[in-house]
């Protein structure tokens, strides 16, 4: 099993819809349905590395996304999500910090 590259509370963009977002959760490997891989992982991402919860900036939503398909964000600042607040307790250095009792 592959090491996990982003952190949470990591600003990370996505390489191929070209998103910025927020690792709030990370899986060991694939951990959502067949059917879900089928009809949304399109570029068939390899389910046995590292996948991320990531809440996007400017959206209402949260994607779950293979490593392959991040890197290290490089607009640095903080991003709008609503569910921001029930992840995270602060923005420092380019990071958010995980709010205590996540």
């Amino acid at each position: 099993m592959q090491q996990a590259k982003w952190n949470i509370g990591q600003l990370v963009h996505h390489k191929l819809f070209g998103y910025r977002g927020v690792v709030y959760d990370v899986d060991p490997e694939f951990m959502l349905t067949d059917e879900w891989y089928e009809n949304i992982a399109r570029s068939r991402p390899p389910k046995d590395e590292p996948w991320y919860r990531v809440l996007v900036d400017n959206e209402l939503q949260e994607t779950y996304v293979a490593q392959q398909n991040l890197e290290p964000a490089t607009d640095l600042s903080p991003i709008t999500n609503p569910l921001l607040d029930a992840c995270f307790s602060a923005f420092e250095n380019g990071r958010y910090i995980r709010t205590r009792n996540s």
